[in-house]
């Protein structure tokens, strides 16, 4: 069978990775210069250093992506903490701790105080399995919101793994990725990153693999139309995907991420990332030559400019870590479609693979994974793509 993948990002690669395992021929086009899509490395002259265009904080349960990167040779190219810990700033009282669950199944580490989130209690975790049991129309907020446990983890971590705000953000892909990683047990929650950047790890081995299996591979190369009879993997945002089949129903509201890389050094302390609790960014990663900051469901802060924000995000760091006043260059990264709204409404505008033209399927993290718009969201919709596919062969 000859497969047309359309779209290179990290659903395309995916989907095009398993469809070449199974002995097709595949083309894969891309508009841009380059392959990886929201998940890729490029050399920024302004820095002079290598970055990342996002940061992406990956679980051990992250099932999908690991699969991936080891059928293209590149699990080895992940790092993290040998243990599951998540280490806290709070950039307005100064209080640090660190979130440290136990490895297995059980978690035991709810009732020890030097584990859990400060000024909770064990009981109050029974929040986690409301989130678990959501139902469609739920909200994170009002179904698990109030106390330490909400502010200090729960908040935190639904901005940054929906990146939608608490208060209009479906609870269900929330309690998806718990479901996935925590509720498994502290080894299937261990923090993992690239060692070098995005592109090294998921999307230029990828190219290797494919290119080593003869893939047609076409960046550069834009499709504006699909071809009658030809099978065809639609790997594309969703506004694109609907410009070339109109019939679609796809997402059509829009969270922002900001991604700011300052040149400058700190210490990556015992875990190599720290949360923020208080201020405006959710994440911190520092490098070896940047200190990279994650700001999600930035839509909030779309009103300020660019200075404005580096110089505030600065400050933050700067009082909570003790590094120089003074802001170091930074260059600021908008992504103004960076995902889905993960509301309820939107959530049922998601497709899933099997599309209503005979002989192409979908992929992207826009569509129904069940999980929200993340890099094990969108491998795995390739995988769905693929197999959906297959089925039909």
């Amino acid at each position: 069978m000859s497969v047309h993948v359309i779209g290179a990002g990290l659903a395309g690669l995916s989907a095009a990775c398993r469809l070449a395992e199974s002995g097709h021929r595949i083309v894969l086009f891309e508009a841009a210069p380059q392959a990886g899509g929201r998940a890729r490395s490029y050399f920024d002259k302004q820095l002079g250093c290598r970055i990342d265009n996002g940061n992406h904080l990956l679980l051990s349960g992250n099932i999908s992506t690991l699969n991936y990167l080891q059928r293209i040779g590149a699990r080895h190219s992940l790092i993290g903490p040998a243990d599951p810990i998540f280490p806290f700033r709070d950039v307005k009282t100064g209080e640090a701790w660190t979130l440290r669950l136990t490895p297995g199944h059980f978690p035991w580490w709810v009732f020890s105080n030097h584990r859990r989130v400060p000024g909770t209690q064990p009981w109050h975790y029974l929040a986690l399995k409301k989130l678990l049991k959501a139902k469609p129309g739920d909200l994170v907020a009002p179904l698990a919101g109030g106390g330490a446990l909400y502010s200090k983890l729960l908040e935190p971590l639904a901005i940054a793994a929906l990146n939608t705000m608490p208060n209009i953000a479906a609870a269900q892909p929330l309690g998806a990725v718990l479901a996935e990683t925590l509720e498994r047990g502290g080894y299937a929650a261990l923090p993992r990153w690239t060692r070098i950047g995005l592109s090294e790890s998921f999307v230029d081995p990828a190219l290797d693999w494919l290119r080593q299996r003869g893939v047609d591979i076409r960046l550069g190369e834009r499709v504006s139309e699909l071809r009658p009879g030809q099978t065809t993997v639609v790997a594309l945002p969703p506004w694109a995907a609907k410009e070339l089949m109109p019939e679609l129903t796809v997402p059509d509201t829009f969270e922002s991420i900001c991604n700011l890389h300052f040149k400058a050094q700190m210490a990556a302390g015992e875990a190599g990332f720290y949360g923020l609790l208080g201020g405006m960014a959710e994440w911190v990663f520092p490098r070896e030559e940047v200190i990279s900051v994650t700001i999600s469901a930035a839509n909030r802060y779309a009103h300020m400019e660019q200075e404005q924000i580096s110089g505030r995000v600065w400050a933050e760091l700067s009082k909570a870590f003790g590094l120089n006043p003074e802001p170091p260059p930074c260059r600021v990264l908008w992504e103004k479609r960076a995902t889905f709204a993960c509301t309820p409404e939107q959530l049922a505008r998601r497709p899933g693979p099997r599309s209503p033209r005979p002989g192409v399927v979908l992929a992207g993290d826009w569509t129904d994974t069940g999980l929200p718009a993340t890099i094990e969201g969108a491998i795995r919709s390739g995988e769905a793509a693929a197999a959906a596919l297959l089925q039909a062969t």
